[in-house]
């Protein structure tokens, strides 16, 4: 299982970001401490992550044991292609996710990727690799990084979580775009993947109810400046 940052660095980092942009000093005082979400890597780490996308945390764990029973406990490329589709189904997959088990699997026997050293390529490398393989989207290939192979500069900006945290700490009225908020990313170099955390912790903070969402700054200034307008016309 690959080593991920230690709990020092996370903290060095969050007080680097909030240092170098003012605009995530919300988010990090109202953020606790928090732990790198490391999940197993290789093979393992990315075929498990097809597995569970689109189901719940329950009915997640229910199928990846099913699938870890049926492969007799050995997750290979080698044992999931000993099992053809329709086994494969029988342990709880779709057919779209039984034949990405096998796309996958392929992918790291035939060499277009290689799980064993994924660590040789760097980030971008990397997520081309995984991206090539059919089933595996840029969202999946850049969290894979992040979590399973401890990745610290990645930022995938297609997830909404992430673009409505930037919206927040922006007060913007409008919610980013991926291509905007992997712009807007640029700024937290090398430190993307904590910042991702970051915004995570905050958003997931907000949606609880642990955290109350004021207006920025920004935002109550422009409504400070319609209500004076409105009221001169009136």
């Amino acid at each position: 299982m690959p080593a991920h940052p230690a709990s020092e660095y996370i903290t060095a980092a969050r007080r680097e970001l909030a240092e170098c942009d003012p605009a995530l000093a919300r988010a990090l005082d109202q953020t606790p401490p928090f732990e790198w979400r490391s999940r197993r890597g290789g093979f393992e780490g990315l075929f498990r992550m097809i597995v569970e996308q689109q189901v719940s945390l329950a009915a997640a764990a229910a199928i990846w044991g099913r699938v870890v029973q049926g492969l007799d406990g050995e997750v290979t490329p080698s044992a999931v292609l000993a099992r053809d589709v329709e086994t494969l189904r029988g342990f709880g997959l779709s057919m779209q996710k039984a034949n990405y088990g096998h796309e996958i699997s392929r992918a790291h026997q035939d060499g277009r990727i290689d799980f064993d050293h994924l660590e040789r390529l760097s980030d971008d490398e990397a997520i081309a690799r995984l991206v090539a393989i059919k089933g595996v989207g840029r969202w999946t290939a850049e969290t894979f990084l992040m979590f399973c192979e401890g990745r610290m500069d990645v930022f995938p900006g297609g997830d909404i979580a992430l673009q409505e945290a930037i919206r927040w700490a922006d007060g913007a009225a409008v919610r980013p775009g991926e291509k905007q908020a992997v712009a807007r990313a640029e700024r937290w170099r090398p430190h993307r993947s904590v910042a991702a955390h970051l915004l995570w912790g905050w958003y997931g903070a907000v949606k609880r109810g642990d955290v109350v969402l004021e207006d920025h700054p920004s935002l109550k200034q422009a409504s400070a400046a319609r209500e004076t307008i409105e009221s001169k016309t009136k």
